[in-house]
């Protein structure tokens, strides 16, 4: 199954960070290449503490052969291993319908690849070292209290959607009327991402 992947960083040597959670996931048993790889892109942290550092954004798809609630997992515990703290809810494994992850009260963008138990915003939009979030994994569909699939807030970040435009333009989400590319040119607003990378 062809998932795609979200990564952020803004703390430390992000660069370095995304290209070691990419490298960790591209190692997972059940990975197959080819691996699709974004630029990375340099955006203004979103509703994060004052005086957060700006984020450094990419997104890779690669194909996984188990199931998308144990790539979650594994995602997760690829950002413990780099660094990312965070509370979660136990699980959901009841069959469901939608995409990325979400906590009782909701998460983060794309996907925290791992849900957040989101209590408050604030605290889901605190700086980290790595952030993954897993957008989609092929035409299924959840909706869980840790995973949902597609990501249902990915459509409105622009830096999600910049990078995944790089790599399927012309990809028409679950549930979408619109492909990717088009998603992205209706996108208002302020937010300011520079491209920073091509080879990375």
């Amino acid at each position: 199954m062809r998932a795609a992947v979200a990564l952020g960083s803004n703390l430390g040597d992000r660069l370095a960070n995304l290209q070691k959670a990419r490298d960790q996931i591209r190692s997972l048993d059940g990975a197959s290449l080819p691996l699709a790889q974004s630029a990375v892109y340099e955006t203004s942290p979103v509703d994060c503490e004052a005086g957060a550092e700006n984020f450094y954004n990419a997104v890779i798809e690669i194909g996984f052969e188990k199931e998308a609630e144990a790539f979650l997992a594994e995602l997760q515990e690829i950002e413990r291993a780099l660094g990312r703290k965070r509370d979660l809810p136990a699980l959901d494994s009841s069959p469901t319908i939608r995409a990325g992850e979400r906590s009782q009260s909701s998460r983060e963008p794309g996907v925290e690849a791992a849900g957040e138990a989101p209590a408050d915003r604030r605290k889901r939009n605190l700086s980290r070292t790595i952030d993954l979030d897993l957008l989609y994994f092929g035409s299924e569909r959840r909706d869980g209290v840790r995973l949902q699939l597609p990501h249902p807030r990915m459509t409105e970040r622009k830096f999600v959607m910049q990078p995944l435009c790089d790599i399927a333009p012309d990809l028409r989400l679950p549930g979408q009327s619109k492909n990717v590319g088009e998603l992205l040119a209706q996108l208002r607003g302020p937010d300011k991402i520079k491209r920073v990378a091509e080879a990375w």
